[in-house]
């Protein structure tokens, strides 16, 4: 059972206090470690902080000590009851560098409130003044750590997180949604244009338009989040990567499918021409813009494809 605050005495307050502390500052060596090689100037400023909190941790220590001898009861967060579930979010790779910084406020904040409610109810003059100093190192490191900022992440640095941050969404999202975007406008061409030319009937080119779509979307989905997990290749959760497939696999099938909702076939066929034609442009800027191809390359690189599949489509329903 959890114990209320009020309940406390002031040395398991002290005890609580360490053990806050000592988990304060081995997430922020988490975040270091997790940091150094993409972010390394921001894991520079978690490790500043780390040595803050350690250096908390050892006041604490022998404020306890010297008024109740060595031994540190284990009260933890979990062990009192107000304080925030935090998500092991320190143990995900690759770390999200605005979600690192939005917990590490979340973090410094609710230290502080502990150590201004801690003050109220301690009688212990010098405890009170130990955890008063501590609540104020709190109130300040957020200026602090925004200085700290501003003298690690030179211009330099900045550019060099930005570039890496940048690879990462590459790497994360824009690839697997590129070849999903690819995969479904390229490959449902055959044989939503078959149908279409075999049967001159629109409702026809739209059943099978959107049973290609749908089931290549689900299709390329699952293969791309049982790939791989992410933990070696760096490429991130393998469910963001699925989802970011499958959905850009089937919004690129079903593109141009809906033009043959238009019962009128010639003016659907005519639609659905544009839209692929749309389709092929903007995959073309994509790869132009993220994956650093020119674009008459990979304009080029894509109609061609596009076309044999598109002709691909209409021979064999016209046959």
């Amino acid at each position: 059972m959890a114990k209320a605050f009020k309940d406390l005495s002031d040395r398991e307050i002290l005890a609580l206090a360490i053990s806050l502390e000592e988990e304060d500052q081995r997430i922020y060596a988490d975040f270091a470690d997790g940091l150094r090689e993409t972010y390394p100037a921001t894991a520079q400023m978690f490790d500043e902080m780390q040595k803050e909190e350690s250096g908390h941790r050892a006041a604490l220590i022998d404020q306890f000590r010297g008024r109740f001898a060595d031994h540190i009861p284990l009260i933890r967060r979990q062990d009192v009851k107000g304080f925030i579930t935090r998500k092991p979010m320190w143990l995900v790779r690759p770390l999200g560098i605005a979600n690192v910084r939005k917990q590490a406020e979340v973090m410094e904040l609710e230290t502080r409130q502990f150590y201004d409610r801690a003050i109220q109810q301690v009688s212990d003059a010098s405890t009170r003044k130990l955890l008063g100093d501590l609540a104020e190192v709190e109130r300040r490191h957020y200026q602090q750590a925004e200085n700290l900022e501003k003298e690690l992440l030179t211009p330099e640095a900045r550019e060099g997180e930005e570039a890496a941050g940048r690879k990462l969404f590459v790497l994360q999202v824009v690839q697997p949604g590129l070849a999903g975007l690819m995969d479904g406008s390229v490959s449902t061409l055959a044989p939503v244009f078959a149908a279409a030319f075999a049967t001159h009937n629109a409702g026809d080119a739209l059943r099978v338009g959107l049973a290609a779509s749908l089931g290549a979307g689900i299709s390329m989905g699952f293969a791309e989040a049982l790939s791989d997990d992410g933990s070696l290749t760096g490429r991130g959760h393998p469910w963001v990567r699925g989802l970011a497939s499958g959905v850009m696999t089937a919004a690129g099938g079903i593109g141009h499918t809906l033009p043959f909702f238009i019962s009128n076939f010639r003016l659907a066929m005519t639609l659905a021409v544009i839209v692929v034609a749309i389709e092929l442009i903007a995959i073309s800027f994509i790869r132009n813009k993220y994956m650093d191809t020119p674009f008459l390359s990979a304009t080029f690189e894509v109609v061609v494809g596009g076309v044999l599949v598109f002709i691909t489509g209409i021979l064999i329903g016209s046959s």
